[in-house]
């Protein structure tokens, strides 16, 4: 039997190297490899002050993960969810919505936004997240700005249902 997935967070400078090579592996994996898609995977953001990156881990592999950007414009606080991919192995097992609700809880009540892969449009919008702009092609890709206006906290449990957030471990 499969053993329910591990949810783990870490803010970027307290990841350790283990941490941050699975996490860019299933990124290039996913983004680089199984798209077709060469394109800068390694472009600065990963390691910044304010980053925090979100995992799912399954006997002892990341099968999912998520990247959330703390962003500062005219004294507001904003965040941009980005590298969102689910291992191809663990797809269809809500994985994606777990991760994505705990990247949710963590903004709170603040504006999030998105470079969604147009083909991801609904499952976004099924978290609040409406186009906020003109689709667009990057790398190669389909993708459309979308928007989480400031509101409601959401929150979840360890084990990614709505409710309270305890811990991530």
């Amino acid at each position: 039997m499969t053993a329910t997935a591990a949810l783990k967070r870490s803010w970027a400078l307290d990841l350790d190297n283990k941490e941050l090579y699975a996490l860019l592996k299933l990124r290039v994996e996913i983004f680089v490899v199984e798209q077709e898609c060469p394109y800068p995977e390694l472009d600065g953001h990963d390691l910044e002050l304010e980053t925090r990156h979100l995992w799912l881990e399954q006997d002892g592999e990341v099968v999912c993960t998520l990247r959330l950007l703390e962003e500062h414009d005219d004294g507001k606080t904003s965040f941009r969810i980005g590298r969102l991919c689910t291992a191809k192995s663990a797809r269809g097992q809500g994985h994606t919505t777990r991760l994505l609700r705990a990247a949710l809880a963590e903004v709170g009540t603040a504006p999030c936004v998105i470079s969604a892969q147009s083909h991801l449009v609904e499952m976004y919008g099924k978290h609040g997240f409406v186009p906020d702009g003109d689709e667009y092609l990057e790398d190669g890709i389909a993708h459309t700005p979308m928007r989480r206006s400031g509101g409601k906290a959401f929150t979840v449990t360890p084990a990614g249902r709505p409710g309270r957030v305890d811990n991530y471990g």
